[in-house]
């Protein structure tokens, strides 16, 4: 186990450095440069020329990745080429918003979808039916137009729960949670139709396995067989679809974070691109392409523990 861990940390390493290096490369393929940036577009060429070179824009590429590289080890991710501020301290106070959409849009699409699925595959015939076209329609809606459809519903009409804006937790733990719900739902709704159908479809495979078989003529009772022996063998689709689900949610809630006007993550992504802010597209690659290394790495540490074969490999 020690071995795999190594290797797998090796693996997740690499593919930092791999994606970090493409997109520095990317940055500098731009056609844009810090100077022109941070100065904006009433600074002459002399100017620009010379705040570049203050940065050593022009020092060869290996150069300057290995001099971010030393910085990033040593907790500084540079500062913002638009205001100055530093950009550590800002992705600090983003971090937790986007991890909470996160975190809790996982948990609750999770539940939602794994419980259809279950239902599906263990119920077939017309209920099966309904679900699997269930599951179809949260498909194909829109994430935004399901948020539009939330707000207008709990917020314009009931009054029930704010339509924007966010209020961290150690401000006022109520309002925190209440910031939340609308976004949650959103995504849960939205995500929980995938986790749905591969549930269904692996629940469906696994009820038909020779042990289940036994069981049940074994007098094994219906409710332990469905919800202990048949979903930890369905298991290991479900854990990689909800893993996949999670990083999709953490990396690509863009358009969640926007309409509800939460300062995470993916907020900071779009103005930091819109605006050319290099250093912290740079940055915010390496935060994303952390989460999906360590995810994985999660991920296949407990896919080994849940599957003696592989634990024997």
């Amino acid at each position: 186990m020690v071995v795999f861990i190594l290797k797998r940390a090796g693996f997740a390493l690499l593919t930092l450095v791999v994606a970090t290096a493409i997109a520095f490369v990317l940055v500098h393929w731009s056609g844009s440069s810090p100077g022109v940036v941070a100065l904006g577009a009433g600074a002459t060429p002399a100017e620009v020329h010379a705040y570049n070179v203050k940065l050593g824009w022009y020092d060869p590429w290996i150069v300057q990745y290995a001099h971010w590289v030393a910085q990033v080890v040593q907790g500084h991710l540079g500062t913002s080429l638009i205001d100055g501020r530093d950009i550590a301290a800002d992705i600090a106070k983003r971090l937790p918003v986007t991890a909470a959409l996160a975190v809790f849009g996982t948990i609750v699409s999770c539940a939602a979808g794994i419980l259809m699925g279950i239902v599906a595959a263990v119920r077939g015939g017309l209920v099966d039916r309904v679900v699997t076209a269930t599951a179809g329609i949260l498909l194909s809606l829109p994430a935004f137009w399901v948020g539009v459809l939330l707000v207008y519903v709990f917020a314009v009409q009931l009054r029930l729960l704010p339509a924007t804006g966010f209020v961290p937790f150690s401000t006022n733990p109520q309002a925190w949670v209440r910031s939340l719900v609308l976004p949650v739902l959103t995504i849960a709704i939205t995500s929980a139709a995938g986790i749905a159908r591969q549930t269904r479809a692996s629940m469906a495979e696994t009820l038909t396995k020779e042990h289940i078989r036994s069981l049940r003529a074994l007098g094994t009772p219906t409710s332990r067989i469905i919800y202990i022996h048949a979903l930890r063998g369905a298991s290991l689709p479900i854990l990689a679809s909800i893993a996949i689900q999670f990083i999709v949610l953490f990396g690509g809630s863009v358009i969640i974070e926007v309409l509800f006007a939460l300062p995470g993550i993916g907020q900071a992504m779009q103005a930091a691109v819109g605006s050319a802010d290099l250093p912290f597209v740079q940055a915010l690659v390496l935060v994303a392409t952390l989460v999906v290394v360590v995810v994985n790495l999660a991920l296949e540490l407990l896919t080994r523990a849940l599957d003696p074969k592989l634990r024997a490999a």
